[in-house]
């Protein structure tokens, strides 16, 4: 069900999870629905950080949204985010987050909405209806 929405595909994403098969899923389901035109994959939150900090001053290469799991060895979701606000306002203004996770810890999920930098929570898998409403909200 390709939608509307989904006929300007965004420039750059990035999936940032621990999960291979995760990513795999995600990537798929981004690609088949065109919400992108490129989906950077990385593996570990200090991965998202040192492509970011690569080209923070590049515009057209930093991603959109960036989808971020919160359990992930060493940088979390929760050290990402600490990490992320250091970013110049080019970075930070650019770069929408949006927690995929499976956790269904309350206390982790209450924590890290309040972040002024994610803008949704998603429960794992990413599927075309959230891509959707990603799209339908004027991301």
């Amino acid at each position: 069900m390709l939608t509307d929405a989904t006929v300007n595909a965004l420039d750059v994403v990035m999936l940032v999870d621990d999960n291979d098969t995760d990513n795999f899923i995600s990537k798929r389901i981004i690609e088949i629905t065109k919400f992108a035109n490129h989906v950077e994959v990385k593996s570990s939150g200090k991965g998202a950080l040192d492509y970011l900090k690569q080209y923070e001053n590049v515009p057209e290469s930093l991603p959109s949204i960036i989808f971020l799991d919160i359990n992930m060895p060493i940088v979390d979701g929760f050290v990402f985010l600490y990490e992320f606000e250091k970013f110049n306002e080019l970075v930070r203004n650019k770069c929408k987050v949006i927690i995929l996770s499976s956790s269904d810890n309350k206390r982790d999920i209450d924590k890290i909405v309040n972040n002024d930098h994610v803008i949704k929570f998603i429960t794992k898998p990413l599927t075309e209806v959230a891509l959707d409403e990603i799209k339908l909200g004027g991301i």
